[in-house]
């Protein structure tokens, strides 16, 4: 039995195998696309290494794919049942049985069980990276923050993993609210790791968040050699640039973006990235900014896929490729198969996701894509402070959230929609998108003057940005 740097022992893992746990481990945290690589190469020095399947089975489920999850259930499932638990040291025995619910679809007990493990052993980085993307999967904003920040006081400001820790707080302090401390995280794991893409990504949703877009492409122009390629996060801070171009009304660049980086002939079809390429596109569907061949080729990669019920904030994005490419029978299908399993299933994590978030958020995008406005009003209504509970970021959900505004102003609900606005306005009161809605609203209303003066205020501001 050996012990990693931080001297938690490992059982039946040699020195021959320390050297590439800890390799993987970096690889992890830095979300280097060899990390796959790298836990084979722990289990070919040593098998039966408890931490070394753990790893495995760990990125099995992170991805979010289906069939990653399956092989990743079945070979840990073998490994388990040849494991003689008695050499098993009590931080293993607590991963196996995170790994284990994960594994078996209990999202929400895998997480609490990570919870404890980290305040037993608050420098075991898999279990804090480990539970800090559970708590992204999950919408879970405070456990986001605070199950890293909780940790942090237990480690060493020099040493190499701290930064990435840092990293993985800013984003849980900005998705709790907390924008300018959680830039200044992110800023300062970047001193210690510039190529830190998660830290990159944390620092970049604080400028979404309050409507910093010229900062944003500043701050990503800047370090376009940290994060524009090379890295299993380099579609996703290419669609936050996206995102950024779309506020400064720049569709051509847009559309340049998602051409090169979200969506070509050469992506990997993975589910994570899909999502984004359907959330920029939906967001000019909202905006009546047609892509019926980009839309065509997003929803056969989608249908490509052949997913069953395994996530729901996947689900939403599929029906959102494939209301976009107007194969609404093909989205109907998707929201039937999923009712008959939601019927059909006893328990686990997915199915309350999907039941009381999913299905309800893709019947209304089907809705809005048969121009049934205030079907997807009284859809969306009764979940829009709920769906963090499907997983995502703020950034990610707004897509969803700008649907709602968009189908109230289309069903004419204006004082739904003049309240959804003030909502959206108070918070970010340079976004051009809630100006420009705003105008569309008062010209509803009947208010030239104060339509006037919202296409004005969106107008500066694209302008700035």
């Amino acid at each position: 039995m050996t012990a990693d740097r931080h001297g938690h022992l490992m059982s039946d893992t040699g020195p021959e195998a320390l050297a590439p746990y800890e390799q993987a481990l970096d690889d992890l945290l830095f979300f280097r696309p060899c990390v796959a690589e790298s836990a084979q190469s722990v289990l070919a020095a040593a098998p039966r290494s408890v931490m070394g399947q753990t790893l495995a089975a760990y990125l099995g489920v992170l991805g979010t794919e289906e069939k990653d999850a399956a092989a990743a259930r079945d070979s840990f499932t073998r490994f388990r049942s040849g494991l003689d638990t008695a050499g098993v040291t009590p931080r293993e025995r607590m991963h196996l049985a995170a790994a284990t619910a994960w594994l078996d679809g209990d999202l929400h007990g895998a997480g609490r069980i990570l919870g404890d493990l980290t305040i037993a052993y608050p420098r075991d980085a898999l279990a804090l990276f480990a539970g800090h993307q559970h708590d992204f999967l999950t919408g879970d904003a405070a456990r986001l923050r605070d199950r890293v920040g909780g940790a942090l006081d237990a480690w060493d400001e020099d040493d190499p993993h701290h930064g990435p820790l840092l990293g993985m707080y800013a984003f849980g302090l900005e998705e709790s609210g907390h924008y300018e401390r959680a830039e200044e995280v992110g800023l300062a794991a970047l001193e210690r790791h510039p190529g830190d893409v998660w830290g990159i990504h944390g620092v970049v949703h604080t400028y979404e968040m309050r409507g910093r877009f010229t900062d944003g492409i500043r701050f990503l122009d800047a370090r376009t050699d940290d994060w524009s390629q090379g890295s299993l996060l380099t579609v996703h801070n290419w669609w936050h640039y996206a995102l950024f171009t779309l506020e400064a009304g720049d569709t051509a660049r847009v559309l340049e973006i998602y051409d090169s980086a979200l969506h070509h002939d050469g992506s990997a079809g993975v589910a994570m990235e899909l999502l984004d390429a359907a959330a920029l596109l939906w967001r000019l569907h909202l905006a009546e900014v047609e892509q019926s061949a980009r839309w065509a080729r997003l929803a056969d990669a989608w249908e490509s896929r052949h997913d069953g019920p395994h996530y729901a904030f996947n689900d939403a994005h599929a029906v959102m490729a494939y209301v976009g490419a107007g194969r609404i029978a093909q989205a109907q299908r998707l929201v039937q198969d999923r009712e008959h399993w939601v019927a059909a299933e006893p328990g686990g994590s997915n199915r309350a996701m999907t039941a009381e978030i999913g299905l309800p958020v893709c019947r209304a995008l089907i809705a809005y894509g048969q121009h049934d406005y205030g079907r997807a009003t009284d859809l969306l209504l009764p979940v829009r402070h709920r769906l963090h509970q499907f997983g995502g970021s703020h950034a990610q959900r707004d897509a969803i959230q700008r649907t709602l505004v968009e189908a109230a102003l289309r069903a004419r609900r204006t004082e739904l929609a003049r309240t959804l606005l003030s909502e959206r306005i108070q918070l970010r009161p340079v976004c051009p998108y809630n100006w420009s809605a705003k105008a569309r609203l008062e010209e509803q209303l009947g208010d030239p003057a104060r339509a006037a003066a919202a296409r004005e205020r969106a107008a500066v501001q694209e302008a700035a940005t």
